[in-house]
């Protein structure tokens, strides 16, 4: 297996963009494209209410819109084709309200280039020590076709250890739909 562990410094780059301060709440409105399928994100990212809207194009059989109600605003969206199987993936980065700036994550697979389904992140106490020493203030991203999910690690009372924690997922079928599937927890 290839070691990731420089992949630390690769996702504070990647992932400054989401840092506190840069998600303002104005409506969001971003198309992505890839592999000729294309993405129309869009949010009111309103205070109460809010949803993530996803409008494809270019599916061979089902190019509904999708709309999934969401707390919080939606900072950034990434398209990429993590699994590579020629048919892309559209990721979402909600802020959700607070001063944990906690994120959460909307996203979506283009099956076969011909319709949608729902990719899931399993929660963070799902995984085993993961949310040991979790405080928030996360960050989201796509880095060298791996899903990325950092925070930095607190002790009990709370306070910042100065180290983070990142787990690294791969893309994989799940029972109705697509699962982000750790592959590899760092600290640095």
């Amino acid at each position: 297996m290839n070691n990731r562990l420089p992949l630390g410094l690769i996702v504070a780059a990647a992932l400054a963009c989401t840092a506190p301060g840069a998600h303002a709440a104005k409506p969001f409105d971003e198309t992505l494209s890839l592999l000729g399928i294309s993405f129309q994100v869009t949010s009111a990212n309103a205070a109460q209410g809010n949803s993530v809207e996803v409008q494809p194009a270019g599916l061979e059989i089902d190019n509904t819109k999708l709309v999934w109600p969401v707390t919080g605003t939606v900072v950034r969206a990434e398209v990429a084709d993590l699994n590579v199987d020629g048919s892309p993936e559209v990721y979402v980065y909600v802020r959700e309200p607070g001063a944990d700036e906690r994120m959460s994550l909307v996203a979506y697979s283009a099956n076969n280039k011909k319709s949608m389904s729902m990719i899931f992140l399993p929660p963070l106490s799902e995984v085993p020590n993961a949310d040991q020493g979790y405080c928030g203030h996360d960050d989201m991203a796509i880095v060298e076709s791996v899903f990325a999910y950092r925070f930095p690690l607190c002790d009990k009372d709370g306070e910042r250890t100065g180290k983070m924690r990142q787990l690294q997922y791969k893309l994989t079928p799940g029972e109705a739909g697509w699962t982000l599937t750790l592959d590899q927890m760092v600290e640095y």
